[in-house]
């Protein structure tokens, strides 16, 4: 473990200073001849902690060197045409994102040379879906950082790069010039994702449907400005997001409904890490849900095969090949930060939080505030320097909702799958089986409205350094590095991830 520690820490440090700061070839050969210096003391007087230190600086050079090969230019073509309308002929690649006055549709282009991926903002009347190819044509723009309200910068571009989207398409129109072909496996999965929503939308009312949509599969176009404000407030934004929660959950009935199966272990194996596959493609494979997924996979094969699931390892080892296939998702996607910072926590904080609440003699209720304390406690420093949102009554808030965040979810799945059966020609049977749904989600956005009509309910920080976020979390690592728990229980704490 102290090696794969090393291993992570310090790739993850290469990228982290390699994405903030331009350095020069000089300082990575420098990295490596420091590697060498520590290898050779470990070879001539042998002590872990030479032999950790050549392996942190190695991969500490080997970090930079990944952020260097991830950090490429805009292809020439297209940069030629910034800022003069262009058009192009290209693929839709995701699902479109329909706001309140537009939709942003990402679509990959190319001409006789070379290929990008271009974020079109066009009006909402004009209907594409995954897989079509269209015709579009617009103002040419890179994206730029932005000021927040908050007073913070958003790196607007790198976020988008981190998806490989390298322009925005702006004042833009789109014109579906050949369907998706029935072959397309991203164009069926978007299509089952739009038929469970619109199931769920014919026997739950908005913006219940909508709720439950993004608590299932995520998304939160459809609860309005004022409710996604509301949710913010009340520190409850994560339950409406796709997130790695979703994931586990999924896979939890997935393990638990193959432990009853005949099946053998590498088929058991196959049918769960298929399962989960499908799930994260039709709900959208942001870094969250890969993250879910990827651990996910490990606790499926590990039991499948009767090894020994470590949640801490797997954590690592996760990190490591999520940074090594986009090392952009460190610094630029707040979303996977919080999703490992949430995950650190319930393996190790939460562990260590259910020692000290022994008043606590319900079991159900000490697993809930030792798990919710602990996400909450560690996403903190990195949510307040991202977003300055400091909500008062998170903590409570959620308490109350996310108990009911996995009844909510399978009730939503199963209200959305009536209504595509029963939705059409006998409405009134999908409305009755999905009233449980309704009642859910329901009382989580009364959880919500009621938490974030408190006095001083929330407040907003002003920026701060990012040193202090590192001096935050320094602490919690010397805090839940004093004590160790069981794989059972880091197992046991993981399967709970929230964020």
């Amino acid at each position: 473990m102290n090696y794969l520690i090393a291993i992570v820490s310090g790739f993850a440090s290469g990228i982290f200073f390699r994405s903030l700061f331009y350095f020069g070839w000089e300082l990575i050969a420098f990295l490596i001849f420091l590697a060498l210096l520590f290898g050779v003391a470990a070879f001539i007087k042998p002590r872990l902690l030479y032999s950790l230190c050549a392996v942190f600086f190695l991969f500490f050079a080997f970090g930079m060197m990944r952020s260097s090969v991830a950090d490429t230019p805009l292809p020439e073509t297209f940069a030629a045409e910034l800022r003069h309308r262009v058009s192009y002929d290209g693929v839709v690649v995701s699902d479109p994102d329909v706001r309140d006055a537009n939709q942003r549709v990402e679509v990959r282009v190319s001409n006789e040379y070379e290929s990008t991926n271009l974020l079109v903002v066009a009006p909402r009347s004009q209907t594409v879906a995954v897989g079509d190819h269209v015709f579009v044509s617009g103002t040419l723009l890179v994206p730029e950082p932005f000021d927040t309200e908050s007073g913070r910068v958003f790196l607007y571009d790198k976020y988008l790069e981190r998806s490989g989207i390298r322009f925005i398409l702006n004042f833009a129109s789109i014109r579906v010039t050949r369907p998706a072909p029935w072959y397309s496996v991203p164009a069926a999965l978007a299509r089952a994702k739009h038929a469970f929503q619109d199931g769920l939308a014919r026997t739950v009312p908005e913006p219940y449907a909508s709720l439950g949509g993004g608590i299932v599969i995520g998304g939160k176009s459809g609860l309005g400005n004022e409710l996604k404000d509301t949710f913010t407030r009340a520190g409850l934004i994560h339950i409406v997001v796709l997130s790695g929660h979703n994931v586990m959950v999924v896979a939890e009935w997935i393990m638990a409904l193959l432990a009853f199966t005949k099946l053998s272990r590498r088929a058991s194996l196959g049918a769960g890490a298929f399962a989960i596959l499908v799930f994260v493609g039709i709900a959208g494979a942001s870094a969250t849900a890969i993250r879910a997924m990827c651990m996910a996979l490990i606790a499926l094969y590990a039991r499948a095969t009767g090894r020994t699931y470590a949640a801490g390892r797997a954590l690592f080892f996760v990190i490591f090949l999520m940074l090594l296939w986009n090392p952009l998702y460190l610094v630029f996607d707040p979303g996977f930060g919080l999703s490992i910072a949430a995950t650190a926590g319930l393996i190790w904080l939460a562990p260590l939080l259910e020692t000290k609440l022994s008043f606590l003699k319900n079991a159900f209720w000490k697993d809930a505030v030792a798990t919710t304390l602990a996400a909450q406690i560690f996403v903190l420093p990195i949510l307040l320097y991202n977003t300055g949102n400091l909500s008062i009554v998170s903590i409570p808030a959620n308490l109350l909702a996310v108990p009911v965040v996995a009844v909510a979810m399978g009730l939503s799945a199963f209200a959305g799958f009536v209504g595509m059966l029963f939705g059409t020609f006998a409405p009134l049977i999908g409305i009755v089986l999905s009233l449980p749904a309704y009642t859910a989600n329901a009382y989580l956005i009364s959880v919500a409205q009621k938490a974030a009509e408190l006095p001083f309910a929330a407040f907003m920080l002003p920026p701060f350094p990012f040193w202090l976020v590192l001096v935050s979390y320094a602490a919690l690592i010397y805090i839940v590095s004093s004590k160790r728990f069981s794989t059972m229980d880091q197992l046991r704490f993981a399967r709970n991830a929230s964020i």
